[in-house]
């Protein structure tokens, strides 16, 4: 794709988001916007995957680490084939397999998650599994700023920084926010690039709304040999929808049918400019 399309595309990932949210009448929007660009980037340019295989041994796998963002998980699956778009308004309703947190039996979904702090620890294993058994497959998870004040993150990069696993990338979403406030005023992890590279991580620093970047980086990481990367991602949480950007608010909670709608206004506007910036 190009980055057009990619752009496009993370648009109706964003859709997706707010619609699934809102009709679950909970769940975490900001953290989920904010990562729609890394979740397009991943499922529909990066991974070796394939919605008609989702279980297929040589796929690259995806830990979604932050697993309170499941919307933005589900949305870009959803969009990307494995499973219907239309799934996603039973978000966290009963009898529904879309559930708060991902689970291992929803297509696409390769571990269970959202206890903070141990998706990277499963992401490891994945990645180290992948070297004892002589697999190419690449492991990919994505943590919150405000997850790595875990110390179990810290723990599973030392493990993945000592047995040099470069079929390892661990993405920070860098929204600077999280449930009580700004990452910085609750219990600072910066400086998180800094302290990555102290832990043997060969680590790039993005824009995570930029695909040129993301797409950069990415390829970065690949090239990299004997040493896990780390791409702090930084981004803008609730990205997309503008009485969402950059308010804490939003950490978990759902909009009302008015929000919901202006919203959505926010989004279909943006489409409109993606649109018109593909007719020039």
């Amino acid at each position: 794709m190009n980055n057009l399309e990619l752009q496009k595309q993370a648009n109706e990932v964003r859709k997706g988001i707010v619609t699934a949210v809102h009709s679950a009448k909970a769940g975490h929007p900001g953290g989920s916007l904010s990562a729609a660009d890394i979740f397009t980037y991943l499922y529909f340019e990066e991974m070796n995957i394939d919605p008609a295989d989702p279980d297929k041994e040589d796929r690259d796998r995806f830990v979604l680490s932050k697993g309170h963002t499941a919307p933005g998980l589900y949305s870009a699956l959803a969009h990307r084939g494995f499973f219907p778009v239309e799934d996603l308004t039973t978000l966290r309703k009963l009898g529904s397999y879309l559930q708060g947190h991902p689970c291992i039996h929803i297509p696409g979904v390769d571990m269970s998650s959202g206890s903070l702090g141990q998706g990277i620890s499963a992401a490891v294993g994945m990645a180290l599994g992948a070297k004892l058994s002589g697999k190419d497959f690449r492991v990919y998870t994505l943590l919150g700023d405000g997850e790595i004040q875990e110390g179990q993150v810290w723990e599973a990069a030392m493990f993945a920084a000592h047995r040099k696993l470069d079929n390892l990338v661990v993405i920070v979403d860098n929204n600077n926010l999280q449930i009580d406030g700004a990452i910085s005023d609750v219990c600072s992890p910066y400086p998180i690039d800094k302290k990555f590279e102290a832990f043997n991580f060969h680590v790039i620093n993005v824009d995570a709304h930029d695909f040129d970047a993301l797409r950069a980086a990415f390829a970065e990481a690949r090239a990299t040999k004997g040493q896990p990367t780390c791409i702090v991602a930084k981004s803008v949480k609730g990205k997309g929808v503008s009485f969402m950007e950059n308010n804490v608010a939003w950490h978990g909670t759902a909009p009302n049918d008015e929000q919901y709608a202006q919203a959505m206004a926010d989004l279909e506007k943006i489409g409109e400019e993606l649109e018109k910036a593909g007719d020039k």
